[in-house]
């Protein structure tokens, strides 16, 4: 389901965003927009977390769209909610949705899933437009 802002909001408001191509170099591009705008707005609080989060959700976006052969732009969007909240949604056109898969303990990858659960105030995957593409949010609360 996608955040309430998102579903009403036609367009998207953002308070910004970041578009790039589906490439690794990117998360941490995407990383440093979320810090900027977290010290902009005196919300350094929240950066620890939706730093995480953000390169997570950003990484999951350019490996599904590498590895499904998408060259479509990866877009971060990200905006301010009220009570000085944050909304942070990651669109890519790749096909199928994130899911969890099993993992050890001690495996590099397969953790995006439960950090969302465990750190986000509230999170979810919606589709967007025509095609096969999602996005995936987060929102922080302060």
């Amino acid at each position: 389901m996608c955040p309430p802002t998102v579903a009403k909001a036609t367009p998207h408001r953002t308070d910004f965003s970041l578009v790039f191509p589906p490439g690794p170099g990117w998360v941490r591009a995407a990383r440093e927009a979320v810090r900027t705008a977290l010290a902009a707005a005196h919300r350094e609080e929240l950066a620890d977390t939706a730093l995480l989060l953000t390169s997570e959700i950003v990484t999951n976006a350019v490996n599904a769209c590498i590895g499904s052969g998408c060259s479509t732009p990866v877009r971060v969007n990200a905006e301010w909610g009220p009570g000085g909240g944050l909304l942070v949604l990651v669109r890519d056109d790749a096909p199928g949705g994130p899911h969890q898969r099993p993992h050890p303990a001690d495996a590099e990858r397969g953790r995006g899933l439960p950090l969302l659960r465990a750190c986000a105030a509230d999170w979810g995957v919606c589709r967007h437009g025509p095609g096969p593409g999602k996005a995936v949010w987060f929102r922080l609360v302060g």
